[in-house]
């Protein structure tokens, strides 16, 4: 069974730093990019980042460019995303989610369970 589980977020302040991490099981962790997206209440679905299968390659989106940054642990079977200087405009829940190749110009076929990220003074 695929699983994805998302774990890190919390409540920090504008200008703090968080550190998501998503552990996979269920699959060969390295034949797949995985990405992140996240969706605020009353907005849509918003892709994040993402990186492929053997780390060579990664996306942000604009809003995060600068900001994020994802990486991989293939030994461990997780991904992580390093976020610093957060604004409000990041509250969301995260999700972690596995491409269905090995590159992040594929859709989504699976993912998990969301973190919690608010930003609020």
């Amino acid at each position: 069974e695929v699983q994805l589980q998302a774990s890190g977020g919390g409540l920090v302040q504008p200008g703090e730093s968080l550190r998501l991490s998503c552990a996979a099981s269920g699959f060969i962790f390295d034949d797949y990019a995985i990405g992140w997206f996240r969706q605020a209440p009353g907005k849509e679905r918003e892709g994040v980042s993402c990186i492929s299968r053997f780390g060579s390659t990664t996306w942000y989106a604009d809003s995060v460019k600068g900001r994020f940054a994802i990486s991989r642990d293939n030994a461990k079977n997780t991904v992580y995303l390093q976020m610093i200087s957060l604004k409000p405009g990041d509250t969301a829940v995260y999700y972690c989610s596995r491409k269905s190749s090995g590159w992040c110009k594929y859709e989504d076929d699976y993912w998990g369970q969301g973190t919690q990220v608010t930003v609020s003074s």
